[in-house]
């Protein structure tokens, strides 16, 4: 049996902010490992770590203390241009505002990410629409948000984090501004393209929609609390 590649490694990480005299760890020591094809959810409560977890593995920011390793190239040998091109081809980024331009359309936004990485139009435009036909959008390209449902948008955003075809899909609470419903339709894309091969982690304050996942790591005053396979993962309803 061939064994998985490691696709994102964060080693003896540490997050420290100084207040006057005084050391804030907004994460302590972090030492985990996630391999391709994985859903890991991290799950913690506001003041955790988990949004300073976020930055660390979409390569955000650069830890005080320690390493990261993306696709086994350590982050801190690239400068601040190679970095961006490399974040931006290796994850997609999905946030719980969906962040996207008024006054663009959905294929225009999604669009976007291939802009900022100099994709050729052609090749753009054909990777844009397969993106959007892939969460079911196909028939709505050419709306603005304002005729776009909140599921409707944040399928939009979904789109646009899979353009570039990244290695690793990072959700920020992808489903905390939409209803019951429309939230479990979120993430039953996410579990799809997670069947599919893609790598998902999912941030999030909720332990129930962690139940998603197949891994959950729980963090706590900037520590990794609990880290294991979730033996009780939700039966998701895919489309």
């Amino acid at each position: 049996m061939e064994k998985k590649q490691s696709i994102l490694e964060l080693k003896n990480v540490s997050k420290i902010y100084e207040m006057g005299d005084e050391k804030l760890y907004a994460l302590k020591n972090i030492n985990l490992k996630i391999t391709q094809g994985e859903f890991v959810a991290v799950v913690g409560s506001s003041g955790s770590g988990k949004s300073t977890m976020m930055n660390m593995m979409g390569v955000l920011d650069r830890p005080t203390i320690g390493d990261i390793y993306l696709k086994n190239q350590k982050v801190k040998d690239l400068d601040k241009d190679t970095l961006a091109n490399f974040r931006g081809r290796e994850v997609g980024f999905i946030f719980q505002q969906y962040n996207l331009i008024s006054r663009l359309t959905a294929k225009e936004n999604a669009l976007l990410t291939l802009e900022f990485l100099d994709f050729d139009n052609e090749v753009a435009n054909t990777y844009a629409e397969k993106a959007l036909e892939l969460v079911g959008l196909k028939d709505k390209k050419n709306h603005t948000p304002g005729k776009l449902s909140g599921g409707q948008q944040q399928r939009v955003s979904i789109a646009r984090s899979l353009v570039a075809n990244p290695s690793i899909i990072l959700a920020d609470e992808p489903t905390g501004a939409l209803d019951s419903k429309t939230g479990e339709m979120v993430i039953g894309i996410l579990a799809k393209l997670n069947q599919e091969g893609k790598t998902i982690i999912m941030i999030t304050h909720d332990l129930n929609l962690a139940q998603n996942a197949k891994r959950i790591i729980e963090i706590k005053d900037g520590e990794i609390l609990k880290d294991y396979i979730n033996k009780k993962q939700h039966h998701i309803k895919l489309n």
